[in-house]
């Protein structure tokens, strides 16, 4: 059996991380099994169920700067405590030349950086981060990407693997009787609700998504915006949200696990994002048959439903709100059919993966 290492910063319920157990319920745990490297010191929500399928999940030190030479030591220390690893794929972007750059030293034959996004955040880390994606080529020996504009983004020029988003999609078909429960549950009637699923940071840009909904509620007042995640700018939202009085419009819904059921209380999914790789919830939302309205830095390569619309970040908020307030008069359906077949179905695409392990591992025996 080949344990391959995932190095991510923590398993909690969102995009990447929600990606990765997708794949990991779907390969073949009889040939390959995944592990699970974090970089928080606390329990996520995956943990138990990873835990469960025979994984095991490491706590790493946080990749602070001024925690580096703790980190590398600890690093060190962990490689030659555990030599069954000869694969480590790392996920979290231009931050992955850390742990690659512990596993050349350690002598690793298969280093793997995945990238998932087409920018970096401007956090206090950005410049490091500039840095680290200018030197990650050097530490990796095999490239992945969740699609072509992220994979040029932090590679260049470089061969890399296209891995695709994909997700469960029995889980995501319209159903109007999920529908139906889902909204009495959120104390939803007739309202038309927009909504978004995605971490509260600066690349999701859901001060912007306020600021349209704000807007729209003067031509449909009857509406209600859904707001499913966490993140560091949560309290700067909710101000937001309470200095221009839309406390009883917009519902902060946390980290949840019925994600899949609150799309089909959605009537649109909007996602202003600043900038993104090919989001997960963006497949998912499209797989609900939602009508979707992406901005322009959203790569259109997520787009496979007939209902998904990209809008100019720059664009007045007048023509973000027109095409809202169109999606209101189409009609959701099941669509099953046309699902099947689909790159993004798990049920197909957890092959590419299992395939890319396996192949790698045949080349190093060589």
């Amino acid at each position: 059996m080949i344990r391959v290492l995932q190095c991510v910063n923590d398993m909690h319920r969102a995009g990447l991380e929600t990606m990765l157990m997708n794949y990991y319920r779907n390969i073949d745990r009889t040939k390959i099994q995944f592990d699970f490297l974090t970089h928080r010191p606390y329990k996520s929500d995956y943990d138990d169920e990873i835990l469960s399928l025979g994984g095991r999940v490491y706590y790493a030190p946080r990749l602070y700067p001024q925690n580096y030479p703790k980190y590398f030591k600890w690093m060190e220390q962990f490689f030659k405590n555990h030599p069954e690893y000869k694969i480590v794929h790392s996920h979290i972007d231009a931050m992955s030349y850390l742990p690659l750059k512990a596993a050349k030293k350690a002598g690793i034959p298969i280093r793997i950086a995945h990238s998932h996004n087409t920018s970096i955040d401007r956090d206090f880390k950005y410049f490091l981060k500039q840095y680290f994606r200018m030197k990650i080529n050097s530490v990796t020996t095999d490239f992945c990407a969740c699609g072509e504009e992220a994979g040029r983004f932090l590679f260049g020029n470089v061969d890399y693997t296209v891995i695709p988003n994909a997700i469960d999609t029995s889980k995501f078909v319209y159903n109007p009787i999920v529908r139906e429960y889902k909204r009495k549950e959120l104390n939803i009637s007739n309202e038309f609700v927009i909504g978004h699923v995605g971490r509260l940071s600066y690349q999701k840009n859901h001060k912007f998504l306020i600021e349209i909904f704000n807007q729209y509620l003067q031509i449909n007042p009857c509406s209600i915006l859904l707001l499913v995640g966490v993140g560091e700018k949560e309290e700067e939202i909710k101000k937001q949200v309470s200095d221009l009085g839309l406390e009883e419009k917009v519902k902060f819904l946390g980290n949840r696990d019925d994600v899949n059921e609150l799309y089909q209380a959605m009537d649109t999914f909007v996602m202003p994002s600043f900038f993104e790789g090919v989001p997960v919830v963006g497949v998912e939302a499209q797989f609900s048959d939602l009508p979707c309205v992406f901005s322009n830095k959203v790569p259109k390569e997520v787009k496979f439903g007939k209902k998904t619309e990209f809008v100019d970040l720059d664009a007045s908020i007048t023509t973000w709100i027109d095409i809202i307030e169109k999606n209101r008069k189409l009609e959701r359906k099941f669509v099953v059919s046309e699902l099947e077949n689909s790159p993004y179905n798990i049920k197909q695409a957890h092959l590419i993966l299992e395939n890319y392990y396996l192949d790698m591992m045949h080349r190093e025996e060589q």
